[in-house]
């Protein structure tokens, strides 16, 4: 993790996109544990973009495109003879999972331009500061309030591709920090709806 560290810190020469894919595989190789060591290496990367001008302010998230196809995502990741650092992973050859990722900043990117430009069609208002004090996830969700008042965490869990529990606690998190507010509390049917605050964002 120190020579990873220090190769991150000292790595200029290389475009952004390809130091972040670069650090994600290696942080995963030398992490190969099955809990965390993902999300871990997904906000490493992230923070490596922002770090080198590619935050485009938190409009976009790398989470949408591995979400669509997690078996694409896992399977980019899957190179080299043996999940094990010293057995092969470490030298193997990592072209896919490069283009897979840069694949992944390209189309994210390309997302928030047909956004914008829909956007500037319309003649909204410059939105940003409002959107910038809310997560990658939150602004996704802002398409689930978009089509429908009320949301279900079941309709959190297909958007994001999250298991039923995990979509949940974003839920209550989301009611902690009045993003949504609660509409049905009952436990089976429990609907949610955006705070007052976001509705400009919706409309």
């Amino acid at each position: 993790m120190t020579e990873l560290c220090q190769w991150i810190k000292a790595q200029d020469e290389l475009p952004a996109p390809l130091k972040a894919g670069i650090a994600h595989y290696q942080y995963a190789t030398i992490h190969p544990y099955y809990d965390g060591n993902g999300r871990t290496a997904r906000l490493m990367t992230t923070l490596i973009l922002h770090q080198s001008g590619y935050g485009l302010k938190g409009l976009y998230s790398l989470e949408e495109y591995y979400a669509r196809n997690l078996p694409a995502y896992y399977k980019a990741l899957s190179l080299g003879p043996s999940h094990n650092y010293y057995l092969g992973r470490a030298s193997t050859d990592i072209t896919p999972w490069v283009e897979y990722f840069c694949m992944g900043v390209a189309e994210s990117f390309e997302s928030v331009k047909r956004q914008a430009a829909s956007e500037a069609k319309t003649g909204a208002n410059d939105a940003s500061p409002l959107l910038r004090k809310l997560d990658a996830r939150q602004r996704k969700a802002l398409e689930l309030f978009r089509s429908s008042e009320l949301i279900s965490s079941q309709d959190i869990a297909k958007l994001f591709g999250l298991q039923a529990r995990a979509a949940r606690v974003i839920c209550q998190k989301w009611v902690e920090t009045e993003f949504i507010i609660v509409n049905d509390s009952s436990k089976k049917s429990r609907t949610y709806a955006i705070n007052q605050q976001w509705q400009s964002l919706v409309n």
